[in-house]
């Protein structure tokens, strides 16, 4: 059992950790393919994020290096065997309704707010930081500590596929990008569409009211807080829906906006956003205002749009036929993230799935593919990760479990989730922390901040986790 003091040792350095965690979030690191360049594969914001991390770890000795603007690596120890430590630097879009700047990384009530101080750039920080107290204390290891800095989690995970055509694999693994005690379960994840082609744009002409444009959603991985249709017709129709959506939101309690543009109606929802793997914890404004329009007669195209929204977005796969349960990791999760309709009859609906450990994710895009063809749509699968676990007897998680004991005198819980973290990229991996139990999980959402206290107590834990892996016999 190490005697070093970790809370003390972090405590030491407080005032640095703070100051270059703001430094850092202050980067906005979300994907740019508009400034992509061989040099900037994901845009300058995610590059300069990089080159951030990577000149610390030059200013701290560390062998660092830049692998072709995917990834990054930096390292401290010898050994042929190496331990892990998989963070990313790509933040989610910031979206509405910040209370501060979103990149402005504000400290009030001892939390600094911005958007990626939870997910997943402070933790990344507390990643170094843990990595530095134990390159400054001398510690005797015997394997390799690497930490690899991705760019592109929140999207197609480009990077770990580029760094693993590269690099090696480490022998163990922890990524700081989920929940505290430890998760070694983590779900199968698919990211898939059904879109429709131009369909008989004259129809319109048949109906009073027409159905312009519906559109919800930036990423597969988020649920929608804000929707938005544009309805055309003559006045009085539109005042008429105008009306009913008053009275829709009213009944429902929930927030938006009505307007006219010309001979438009245009009807805003608000919802809330969260986490694809938890869609239960937002309110889906796409869903939301599709029931509403749902009542409305539009051309078909619309209607029949509308009518798939509502009958197949649920959050358990249900209504779609791909519900599944285990006892390691519990039940499907299905988000419905991106909605596209315009009046050609163009049209898309996107979902992020997360399906059990023991489940088939070969047996779940077979059942959408005949839901597809049941409805006239092409179906596509944009993103495929396979589930990961480990044994709760391997030695990663005995470790772990010790660390994770003497700092917090809890006893450490197993845990399996829905969300996809890097641990699932390694050969034997597992997601630890960052946010501890009972806080509240403000991934995704406005207002995304990391309380001061947890990044200092998480920069303990993963000092002493980083020099017992590195020093065992894993």
């Amino acid at each position: 059992m190490s005697i070093i003091n970790w809370t003390k040792e972090v405590d030491k350095r407080r005032d640095q950790l703070i100051e270059e965690t703001q430094n850092f979030l202050r980067i906005n690191s979300v994907l740019d393919e508009s400034s992509s360049s061989e040099s900037h594969p994901f845009g300058t914001g995610i590059a300069e994020a990089l080159n951030f991390l990577l000149q610390k770890g030059e200013q701290y000795d560390f062998f660092v290096k830049d692998i072709n603007g995917y990834a990054g690596v930096i390292e401290h120890g010898k050994g042929e065997e190496s331990v892990g430590v998989l963070c990313h630097i790509d933040v989610v879009p910031a979206g509405e309704g910040w209370t501060s700047p979103p990149f402005s990384a504000e400290i009030r009530d001892n939390r600094i707010y911005a958007r990626g101080a939870i997910d997943n750039k402070g933790p990344t920080l507390a990643a170094f930081f843990a990595l530095a107290i134990v390159k400054e204390l001398e510690l005797p290891l015997s394997k390799r500590v690497r930490i690899i800095i991705g760019t592109d989690e929140e999207s197609n995970w480009r990077c770990v596929d580029h760094y693993f055509k590269q690099e090696e694999m480490p022998t163990v693994g922890f990524a700081p990008d989920a929940d505290f005690p430890i998760i070694h379960a983590e779900k199968g994840i698919t990211d898939v569409t059904f879109n429709w082609g131009q369909r008989d744009p004259f129809d319109s002409t048949k109906v009073p009211l027409h159905l312009s444009r519906f559109q919800a959603g930036e990423r597969f991985n988020m649920v929608p807080d804000q929707a938005r249709a544009m309805i055309s017709g003559e006045q009085e129709q539109l005042e008429k829906v105008e009306e009913r959506f008053r009275s829709f939101r009213f009944n429902n309690k929930h927030n938006g906006y009505a307007q006219f543009e010309d001979r438009l109606l245009i009807l805003s929802y608000e919802g809330v956003a969260a986490h694809g793997s938890t869609p239960e914890n937002g309110l889906n404004a796409g869903v939301y205002l599709a029931q509403f329009l749902s009542t409305i007669p539009f051309q078909k195209t619309a209607n029949d749009y509308l009518e798939f929204i509502v009958k197949y977005c649920d959050y358990n796969g249900e209504a779609l036929g791909i519900a599944a349960y285990d006892d390691v990791s519990g039940a499907l999760s299905m988000n419905a993230g991106l909605f596209d309709f315009d009046e050609s009859g163009e049209a898309k609906v996107g979902f992020n799935i997360r399906y059990p450990v023991t489940a088939s994710g070969e047996q779940c895009i077979e059942r959408l593919k005949q839901v597809a063809q049941t409805n006239n749509a092409v179906f596509t699968v944009h993103d495929h990760m396979g589930p990961n676990y480990v044994n709760e007897d391997h030695p990663l998680i005995q470790t772990l479990q010790a660390v994770y004991r003497r700092q917090v005198g809890e006893e450490p819980k197993l845990l399996a989730i829905g969300g996809g973290t890097y641990a699932r990229s390694l050969k034997t991996g597992v997601a630890f922390g960052p946010m501890f139990p009972g806080r509240e999980d403000v991934a995704h959402k406005r207002d995304e901040y990391i309380d001061i206290d947890d990044l200092l107590r998480m920069t303990a834990i993963y000092a002493e986790a980083i020099y017992e892996l590195a020093k065992s016999e894993i």
